[in-house]
């Protein structure tokens, strides 16, 4: 996968730094929130940042660390997650030298960033990290993470006796397509800057297409 480059020596270093440290820190046992996931997202916060005009001294390291410390989805821990990825980010920082002029803001859109947490981004930096780590929740790559979790909890892509749930109540802890129309297609609306909902729209109109297909072939 092909790393977006930072513009001055110092952005380079820090996003050197931050990626060897994401490289140890991100487990390869979920797909959906390896070192390839934040890359995404940090990729992704780079666009949305030029796009909006943001601070990258703030939306790198938020990106890089929104998931410092991965709280499995079924933990009773899930809502406090991005609080405690934030600490350990923050601490992460403090013990490398990155200025601490830029912590709160850092600790704000980290936090922020999850959708369990149900915390406003307050910031355009905080905005940005949540809009990007949202669209990777969507398009061919949201729909390849929904599966994966779905394999992670032992859950069937869908129900045998009734699919796209026309005589039952929706339910994603038991079936995975049920998790685009219960959180995913959601996700679109709740997108911060204008920049993440055009490309989200985007996204969202895939899914409803590879959904299709599924339809067919089922």
């Amino acid at each position: 996968m092909e790393v977006m480059s930072t513009e001055s020596s110092v952005d380079k270093k820090w996003f050197e730094l931050f990626s060897n440290k994401a490289r140890v820190i991100y487990p390869h046992s979920d797909p959906s929130h390896d070192y390839l996931h934040i890359i995404r997202v940090v990729n992704t916060a780079k666009k949305l940042c030029d796009a909006e005009k943001a601070n990258w001294e703030v939306v790198m390291p938020a990106a890089f660390f929104h998931d410092f410390v991965n709280v499995p989805k079924n933990d009773p821990r899930r809502a406090y997650a991005s609080r405690i990825s934030a600490e350990a980010a923050l601490e992460y920082l403090k013990s490398v030298g990155y200025p601490e002029t830029h912590f709160e803001d850092i600790r704000h859109a980290i936090e922020a960033h999850s959708f369990s947490a149900n915390i406003k981004p307050e910031s355009l930096e905080a905005q940005i990290v949540q809009d990007a780590d949202r669209l990777d929740s969507l398009g061919a790559i949201g729909i390849a993470r929904c599966f994966a979790t779905s394999t992670l909890m032992s859950r069937p892509f869908y129900s045998e006796e009734d699919p796209w749930a026309e005589k039952r109540d929706l339910d994603d802890k038991n079936y995975g397509i049920d998790h685009f129309y219960i959180k995913l297609f959601k996700l679109v609306d709740k997108l911060n800057t204008e920049t993440a909902k055009k490309e989200g729209q985007h996204r969202v109109a895939f899914i409803k297409e590879y959904l299709e297909q599924i339809k067919r072939e089922i």
